[in-house]
């Protein structure tokens, strides 16, 4: 399949009230409105395809962007690349469910989460916090430093209230993922939450809302889901 007809194909699944709905949270023209559920037969034909994956999300179109990152193949992409990708990303569906997803299918996440996170920029910051996010979800607790992630815990606790608003939601919610699949710092992670308290995120045009991480950990515990780890990082 080439860049012309994965497109036609897109845009058959495009929907109206979906465009809406990307559009409310950020995303603008060019897009089609394709549900991110029904692009997985056409991703099914085409498997990994770095190549065509780069020409789509050249196109500035959201669908074929958020495409793109399902088709890339990680292990083929440098961190110039992910760069690249984030230089694009301009709203936080495509920094932390696009490029955040696949960066953390990588040898290289940590490494370059590390450097977004410290690198003042909104959307950079939400990206880092946000591949940590997924990383930890789905690796063996062994694979992280524990003593590196409690800073990082410090780090959230002593900023959070003073970050971007996108950065906000990523770095509380690494306070909660934190807290449910990172078991050696559960408890670190459950009293940090404690000391954040509510974090006030202010919408354009919306109330502000407010993310309150020891609420959502408590409602995992009672679930009995603490260590969840899921299979797939990637849809």
């Amino acid at each position: 399949m080439n860049l012309e007809i994965v497109m036609q194909e897109l845009e058959a699944l495009g929907k109206e009230r979906t465009k809406k709905i990307y559009i409310s949270n950020g995303a603008h023209e060019p897009l089609f409105g394709v549900a991110t559920g029904e692009m997985k037969p056409i991703a099914k034909k085409i498997k990994n395809n770095q190549p065509l994956a780069e020409q789509l999300y050249n196109t500035g179109n959201y669908d074929a962007m958020y495409f793109a990152g399902i088709i890339a193949d990680p292990k083929a992409m440098t961190e110039v690349d992910f760069d690249r990708w984030m230089d694009a990303a301009y709203f936080y569906m495509l920094s932390d469910y696009v490029v955040a997803v696949t960066l953390a299918e990588t040898d290289i996440a940590q490494e370059v989460s590390d450097k977004w996170i410290l690198s003042g920029e909104e959307l950079r910051m939400s990206a880092g916090w946000s591949c940590y996010c997924w990383l930890l979800g789905n690796r063996p607790d062994v694979e992280f430093s524990e003593s590196k992630l409690a800073n990082m815990l410090e780090m959230v606790s002593n900023s959070i209230h003073d970050s971007p608003e996108r950065t906000k939601y990523a770095m509380n919610n690494f306070i909660y993922t934190v807290g449910v699949s990172y078991l050696p710092l559960h408890d670190k992670a459950v009293e940090t939450a404690k000391v954040v308290g509510p974090v006030e995120v202010k919408r354009d045009k919306k109330k502000s809302s407010f993310l309150i991480a020891s609420e959502r950990i408590q409602k995992e515990v009672d679930k009995g889901r603490l260590g969840f780890k899921r299979k797939y990082v990637r849809c």
